[in-house]
């Protein structure tokens, strides 16, 4: 059975593995290797990429890190021309993804929600012992 992928979704994948191996082997900043590349959209006419990116640290370094990606969107792009054989390298997006520190804390609601009904259950089965 056929895979139904676009070609630009085969860009996507390919421009996000790129992405991070230069992320991590050119970025001149300490903390470079802390950042995670979590999905890349290609525009259809593949003029434009957003790069959705994620980043463990403090928020000093998470702001430090957004304007180094910011002003090396240049010299990433031309270095991923080189591999590429579009017409034109689409130009780059960077978006912080916000989606693992979301998901993070509905688990911790979810638990806390638990572990309430827990206590809840544990104090009802108490009281109707006492009758």
């Amino acid at each position: 059975m056929a895979k139904n992928f676009t070609r630009s979704d085969r860009i996507a994948q390919q421009l996000q593995r790129d992405v991070a191996e230069l992320i991590r082997a050119e970025l001149d900043h300490p903390k470079a290797s802390l950042i995670t590349i979590t999905d890349v959209e290609v525009t259809r006419d593949y003029s434009h990429a957003k790069i959705f990116y994620t980043f463990l640290g403090t928020a000093e370094d998470a702001q430090a890190i957004a304007a180094k990606l910011e002003n090396a969107k240049g010299f990433l792009r031309s270095e991923l021309s080189r591999g590429f054989k579009l017409f034109k390298m689409p130009e780059l997006h960077f978006v912080y993804d916000h989606s693992i520190e979301n998901g993070m804390h509905l688990d911790s609601l979810i638990q806390q929600a638990v572990s309430t009904k827990a206590l809840d259950d544990e104090e009802g089965d108490v009281k109707e012992g006492d009758a």
